[in-house]
């Protein structure tokens, strides 16, 4: 039996959530030797209207988050991401260098926000199945970004166009359609040049073969070698999210223990519809010691 990581993507993020990380870490000091100044309001309400503020506030939580827990004897078999979270994941899986990564998170917010600056987003369709969603997408200028559960999928395009497809998917029977907290068409081919641009980034940076498996969120494939864990990292603002297929697969790969890092809960509950058997849970909801106890067990059961 296994442990897995999972850190979440866009839409979670809080102002102030860099104020309640793990005092044992050492992480800020590390994030101000790259980042300076910048640093101190990296999580205000105003910065975080940004996107480049958002992911690197994401990145460098789950990083904090999941060393705490690996502080504390509970080390993960197996690490994956949501969009952005792939590069905490890739971190934690001594993958990429915690510097290296805040440079290429800073390049990547900022090379998605320069791409669409206002007026794009991502809008979150629950109680259609896949097949209904694409229809209404057809024709639209809307496209399927995010296969986050069975009945919860994500479109991303212009603000207009998405709320138009909302409309029609209330009056097809869905249960919600929420706009998301996230400022650019995340997951879809209009990403594509930004992505290539990141691709380019990557020349400079070594990754590593990974010490523990990495999943990837965009494939719901297993990556071992460098190259491959880079273009995922450096293409998967442009690919379709295929969450709930790399949750099966988790799953079906002896994963029994889910751990979401902060901040939030999304993951927890779409790995939980994913999952045939095993728990699923999140560390901002439950303590260390709750954690260890049920990494503990999981261990004991290999």
């Amino acid at each position: 039996m296994k442990i897995l990581f999972t850190f979440p993507g866009q839409g979670t993020q809080r102002a102030g959530m860099l104020q309640q990380l793990p005092q044992d870490s050492d992480i800020m000091s590390r994030v101000r030797a790259v980042l300076g100044d910048e640093t101190d309001s990296l999580d205000s309400p105003d910065a975080l209207k940004h996107t480049r503020a958002v992911q690197l506030c994401l990145l460098i939580a789950g990083v904090a988050w999941a060393q705490e827990l690996e502080r504390n004897d509970v080390v993960p078999d197996m690490v994956a991401g949501l969009s952005i979270g792939a590069f905490p994941a890739a971190v934690v899986a001594g993958a990429l260098g915690f510097e290296d990564a805040l440079r290429l998170v800073a390049l990547r917010g900022d090379l998605m926000e320069q791409a669409y600056p206002h007026g794009y987003g991502l809008t979150a369709i629950t109680g259609l199945q896949l097949g209904q969603v694409e229809q209404l997408v057809e024709g639209s200028g809307t496209y399927i970004a995010n296969i986050n559960a069975e009945q919860q999928i994500v479109i991303a395009g212009r603000d207009e166009e998405m709320a138009s497809v909302a409309q029609k998917a209330l009056a097809k029977g869905a249960q919600k359609a929420k706009r998301l907290a996230v400022s650019v068409p995340s997951h879809c081919e209009l990403l594509s040049k930004p992505a290539l641009k990141l691709q380019q980034a990557f020349a400079d940076v070594t990754l590593n073969r990974p010490r523990s498996t990495y999943l990837s969120g965009s494939t719901g494939r297993v990556l071992w070698q460098p190259e491959q864990i880079a273009d995922d990292l450096a293409l998967n603002m442009s690919r379709t999210v295929r969450w709930r297929d790399a949750m099966v697969a988790a799953n079906e790969r002896d994963v029994r223990l889910a751990i979401e890092m902060p901040p939030g809960s999304v993951l927890t509950g779409l790995t939980r519809q994913a999952f045939r058997e095993g728990d699923t849970l999140c560390r901002e909801n439950n303590s260390v010691g709750t954690i260890a106890r049920l990494a503990q067990r999981v261990k004991a059961a290999r």
